[in-house]
C-alpha cells in the first residue's frame, strides 16, 4: 500500500524511534544499520500500518508506544500510552502527540521542533496532501476535521513540514488554503 516509515535518529545520543513499522521487517532493519532502536511508535490501528511491528521489535527490543484506544488492535502489547499532548523522548529531542480523533479512535500525529526553530509533523493518515484522511461516517469525519484544523492548522505555522503514512510530503501552507473546500466536501 506504499506506506511510509520514519526513523529519527538522535545525532548526539544514537536513540532512535521509528514511526509505524508499515511492512518489510526486514527493509525496516537494514535501516538501522546495526545502531539500534529505542522505541516504535504506532500513529494508528490500522494494519498497513503495523504489519512489521512484531519482527522489529522482536529483532530490536524497543519499546511500544501508541494512544490507548487503538493499542489493543496491535500484534504487540503496548509499553508505553501516547496520549494528547504527552512526550516521546529521541534522545536530547523529543516527539509531541498530537491525538486526531476520527480516521480511528486513537489516531495520533507527532510534533517535533527542531534545533533551527521548524516544525516537523508526522501525521499517519490523519492528514495528506488535499485532505484528511478516510473516515467511517460522517460524524468521524468532522470529529476529524475538527482536530485537524483546531490541533494542527491552529496552532502550527504555515511553513511546518507535514509527512503522510502514505505518498509525498507538503507543508501546512500548501493545504490551508483548502480547508474550506475539505469542508463543504464533506464525507
Amino acid at each position: 500500500m506504499h506506506n511510509n516509515a520514519y526513523l529519527l535518529r538522535c545525532t548526539r545520543t544514537g536513540d532512535a524511534v521509528l514511526i509505524d513499522a508499515a511492512d518489510e521487517g526486514d527493509r525496516l532493519l537494514d535501516l538501522l544499520d546495526g545502531e539500534g532502536l529505542t522505541r516504535v511508535v504506532t500513529t494508528h490501528r490500522h494494519g498497513d500500518h503495523w504489519q512489521a511491528l512484531a519482527e522489529v521489535v522482536g529483532a530490536t527490543g524497543a519499546r511500544t508506544v501508541a494512544h490507548p484506544l487503538d493499542a489493543e488492535a496491535l500484534p504487540v502489547s503496548v509499553d508505553e500510552a501516547a496520549e494528547h499532548g504527552s512526550t516521546i523522548p529521541v534522545g536530547d529531542s523529543a516527539l509531541t502527540v498530537v491525538h486526531l480523533r476520527g480516521h480511528t479512535p486513537g489516531s495520533i500525529a507527532l510534533r517535533y521542533d527542531d534545533p533551527a526553530g521548524h516544525t516537523h509533523l508526522f501525521t499517519g493518515d490523519s492528514l495528506f496532501p488535499g485532505g484528511v484522511g478516510k473516515t467511517g461516517s460522517d460524524a468521524d469525519f468532522r470529529s476529524l476535521l475538527d482536530d485537524v484544523e483546531r490541533r494542527v492548522f491552529g496552532e502550527l505555522g504555515d511553513d511546518t513540514w507535514v509527512y503522510p503514512g502514505h505518498g509525498k510530503d507538503t507543508t501546512l501552507g500548501a493545504e490551508r488554503p483548502q480547508l474550506p473546500d475539505w469542508r463543504e466536501r464533506g464525507w
